[in-house]
């Protein structure tokens, strides 16, 4: 018989001692048979079970397809070049995913990569910790982004107003003003194909030459692509070499057609005479308001009746000012002049021949900024600067801007196709560029 204090000290051995085995994984296998060799004490069904991933259905792979189920243990495969491990063998040391040609830009373990961010910050992540948002902190202020943007995988993403590499430049102009500047016409910013910082646009396609690019254009609207037949951007076949590029739209020669210019035209005329009978008593074929096709003009641009005439000699936009509006709204257009009702005369009938003010109310309206009366280009009326007839070039609100400084183009001041606004071209719907030189509608002849 057993004293009393050893028969004590073998019940609490023995209750540490299963206290110790429950705690054991169900895994571990010592726990699962009586001895070496024994049979398992666990059903097929457990085995298997204990050997499948969480949430796996019955019969799927057993120890993830890398080693065999020995009741409800995973003996993991030994191979070359390395080895399987994990109670599941769900871990091999080389199954790290290539990124770029490296393995893993952090710690390859267990087939995923721990990144290196042991000051806590968390700016290296990613699934092959490819991205350091370390590289968008300024230098100056050791801000992400120098407070300015945001970071995503090493690349600074500017808030409107801000630009450069880590967004710490600020621009001289308002975001409103740097979207407006950079629509094109179509009204996508930069055409969608560049980006806009600070009102300019800087278009995508650059040329490997370092000359101008296929795509090109203040807004980046321009894609000489298009007017290839096959494109290849070190080839020279534009237009089907019957025809000029502009602005991703080909201008065809005298005898061709199409929209790469690729169908010959049968016309009993010569070039000389189509030219002739499309000049009429204009300077430029189809007064530079159209194109000539064996002797008849197409005007520009198509559909608009606001330009019409045997040679599109009539242009009624010359009737309309900036905002529209037609004579001013006290006259009627004919063929590009403005008739004015009685009591109005002017270009646009823009001038009341009555007049409700003093003079010396009237001479403080006309002073321009240096205190000249209408720059000494004009004469004021009710307020209102009234520039020379003879200086036909000079216009603005005090007569302070000549038009000769507008751009020009087969020798026409915004091609006919704009109003010439203090310098600048104000271009009509459907043309664009510096002299409102380029076509952009959806419909061109």
């Amino acid at each position: 018989m057993l004293p009393p204090g050893f028969r004590n000290f073998l019940l609490l051995a023995s209750s540490l001692l299963f206290a110790g085995l429950s705690a054991v994984p169900q895994s571990f296998s010592p726990s699962l048979r009586s001895w070496p060799g024994a049979a398992c004490r666990l059903s097929r069904a457990e085995s298997e079970r204990r050997c499948r991933a969480p949430g796996q259905p019955p019969g799927a792979a057993l120890c993830h397809g890398r080693g065999r189920c020995d009741c409800g243990v995973c003996i993991c495969h030994v191979t070359e070049p390395g080895m399987f491990f994990g109670p599941l063998c769900e871990c091999h040391e080389w199954v790290c995913e290539t990124y770029d040609g490296s393995t893993c830009a952090g710690t390859c373990h267990c087939g995923r990569c721990k990144c290196d961010n042991s000051d806590g910050s968390g700016l290296v992540y990613g699934k092959f910790c490819e991205c350091d948002d370390r590289e968008c902190i300024d230098d100056e202020t050791e801000e992400i982004c120098g407070g300015h943007g945001k970071c995503y995988c090493g690349n600074c993403y500017c808030k409107a107003g801000w630009h450069g590499d880590k967004c710490e430049f600020q621009c001289d102009i308002t975001p409103w003003e740097s979207k407006r500047r950079c629509t094109s016409p179509d009204g996508k910013i930069c055409s969608n194909r560049g980006t806009c910082v600070c009102g300019e646009c800087t278009c995508h396609d650059v040329d490997p030459t370092g000359d101008w690019g296929d795509i090109h254009g203040d807004t980046c609207e321009c894609d000489e692509r298009d007017c290839r037949a096959v494109y290849d951007r070190y080839s020279d076949d534009f237009c089907s070499g019957h025809g000029q590029c502009n602005c991703g739209r080909c201008d065809c020669k005298a005898g061709w057609y199409g929209k790469k210019c690729e169908h010959p035209q049968s016309c009993t005329l010569s070039p000389e005479e189509s030219i002739r009978k499309c000049q009429g008593s204009s300077d430029l074929p189809c007064s530079g308001r159209g194109k000539c096709e064996c002797g008849k003009c197409t005007c520009y641009p198509p559909g608009d009746r606001r330009v019409y005439g045997k040679t599109c000699e009539c242009d009624d936009r010359r009737c309309e000012d900036l905002d529209g509006v037609v004579c001013g709204g006290h006259g009627t257009c004919s063929c590009g002049r403005c008739i004015c009702e009685r009591g109005w005369f002017g270009k646009l009938c823009q001038h009341p021949r009555k007049c409700n003010m003093t003079e010396e109310q009237s001479k403080n309206l006309c002073e321009s900024a240096d205190g000249i009366l209408c720059s000494g280009k004009g004469s004021c009326h009710c307020g209102k600067c009234i520039c020379s007839a003879e200086e036909w070039y000079i216009s603005g609100e005090f007569c302070d801007c000549d038009d000769r400084d507008c751009d020009k183009h087969d020798g026409l001041i915004c091609t006919g196709n704009g109003i010439c606004s203090c310098g600048n071209c104000e271009c009509w719907d459907g043309w664009n560029g510096n002299a409102c030189e380029i076509w952009l509608g959806s419909e061109y002849p």
